[in-house]
């Protein structure tokens, strides 16, 4: 583990990089864009910088998507379609070793979820570290938490909270996953404030001469839904947007992702008793405030150090949460709320826009690494499919990508401004939407006649995509 405490040396005018990543936040559940929620630091973020309300994760699904967050390389390239024991090897190259090269004294607290989370996590402190950081404290994700030790489950035993909190989810588990109750940790011993305090107390000690850069990730608002008190009576169920509804069926498509979710019982598809979704929503949202406090508090200490307008900040996630929408739960599938994620880019007060930018540029997951290293003045990979955001940020563009590509499971989507198409893991399409005429993808066309020349047409771009970003000539 890496120290908490630097030794003090002379300042860097260099740009530093903090890195805010929350597990499961959909791009909706900010306040700026429409929640109501509170959110007021993230909303700062926003308003300081650039909110990009069209980025989409590689995959929707926690592991595959953040590697290939961390390659800048497909699932189809890497081998990793889903949520699968694998360990990311430090021999590829990826954005943060580019970071660290650039000069930057890097540290990670919190979920990186690029190798297993059994056992100790302590005991591949050594393999994060040769993913280009010099500093770890690293947690898993609340259910990985029931019995894989970390610095957070010891501070837990030590407190006597631990078993409570294994007692607490292994009973949602076995009855019912998606129940609302306030955590037995309480919000002192919360996963996201350990995670958030963490980070806090080292950025406060930070005194060296390298810019620095920090990644905080949070382990919420992934569910389970047990916001602690007093987020947890935060908000009113009544307050929350009713679920987009589920489509009466799924067209002509092939079977896909989505049909194996829609036509089979399980946690994903629940059957809802009624007001269970505006409760799982409400709490949901609590657990959204409490990660924006946390923020808060880190951009609280940058401002008393001095450091916030010479820092970066970049605030994500890895995808989103079906939060009740369609009559579904977590995530898995090609629709919006599980792919759409939040991106907001404040750059440095010397270096951006002085103006609140909203861009509606399509924007892949992969593209916050490249953007990193293009504010470090460092050389991203070169597997890399990765594109910096910065240029629309400082004006100099406004598009970016013409389509963005997530996968999952064997299952290709591709999304354009007007259509998106995905095919299931023989290839056929699956779904088919006219973004235009059905933002909420209640109607497929796929296998339509009066759209099969549009449907031909875009198989052949994801045809030539794959074609054009073969594996590359190393191991992942």
């Amino acid at each position: 583990m890496g120290q908490l405490t630097e030794p003090a040396t002379q300042p860097n005018p260099r740009p530093n990089i903090l890195f805010l990543m929350a597990d499961q936040l959909r791009a909706d559940a900010l306040s700026i864009a429409g929640s109501a929620g509170a959110t007021p630091n993230m909303d700062r973020l926003a308003r300081e910088g650039c909110l990009f309300r069209n980025c989409f994760t590689n995959s929707p699904v926690c592991v595959p998507a953040r590697i290939s967050l961390a390659t800048g390389c497909y699932p189809h390239q890497t081998g990793v379609w889903t949520n699968q024991e694998v360990a990311l090897d430090p021999r590829v190259p990826m954005w943060t070793q580019a970071i660290q090269a650039a000069g930057y004294r890097t540290a990670v607290f919190g979920k990186t979820h690029l190798h297993p989370h059994r056992g100790d996590i302590r005991d591949r402190a050594q393999l994060v570290h040769g993913y280009g950081f010099d500093v770890v404290t690293e947690t898993t994700g609340p259910w990985a938490a029931i019995d894989t030790r970390s610095d957070m489950t010891d501070e837990w035993e030590a407190r006597q909270l631990w078993a409570g909190y294994q007692a607490d989810l292994r009973q949602r588990n076995q009855t019912k996953r998606h129940i609302v109750r306030p955590s037995t940790l309480g919000v002192d011993a919360y996963y996201d404030v350990f995670v958030g305090q963490r980070a806090n107390t080292w950025l406060t000690r930070y005194d060296r001469p390298e810019p620095w850069f920090c990644w905080v990730s949070f382990g919420g608002p992934h569910e389970p839904w047990d916001a602690p008190e007093p987020y947890a009576s935060l908000l009113r169920p009544g307050d929350m947007a009713p679920p987009i509804p589920r489509p009466e069926d799924l067209g002509a498509g092939a079977p896909g992702v989505l049909h194996h979710l829609m036509f089979n019982p399980g946690p994903a598809n629940p059957v809802f008793e009624d007001g269970e979704i505006a409760r799982l929503r409400a709490d949901y949202a609590g657990m959204v405030a409490l990660i924006d406090d946390q923020i808060g508090e880190i951009l609280a200490t940058l401002e008393q150090r001095a450091e916030l307008d010479n820092t970066v900040v970049v605030l994500t996630s890895d995808h989103g949460e079906m939060n009740g929408d369609y009559g579904l739960l977590y995530k898995s599938n090609f629709l919006n709320p599980a792919l759409r994620v939040p991106l907001i880019v404040r750059p440095p007060s010397r270096l951006g826009s002085e103006r609140h930018i909203v861009s509606d540029a399509l924007v892949e997951l992969m593209d916050v690494g490249a953007t990193l290293v293009d504010y470090a003045n460092g050389s991203s990979p070169r597997i890399s499919a990765a594109i910096s955001v910065r240029p629309i940020i400082e004006g100099e563009r406004e598009h970016h990508r013409a389509m963005v590509i997530s996968q999952f499971a064997g299952s290709t989507m591709l999304l354009t401004d007007a259509w998106k198409i995905a095919l299931n893991d023989d290839g056929a399409t699956s779904l088919l939407y006219d973004l235009t005429d059905d933002s909420f993808e209640q109607r497929s066309l796929a296998r339509l006649a009066e759209v099969a020349e549009i449907e031909h047409s875009l198989v052949q771009v994801i045809a030539e995509f794959r074609a054009s970003t073969p594996p590359p000539t190393l191991s992942f």
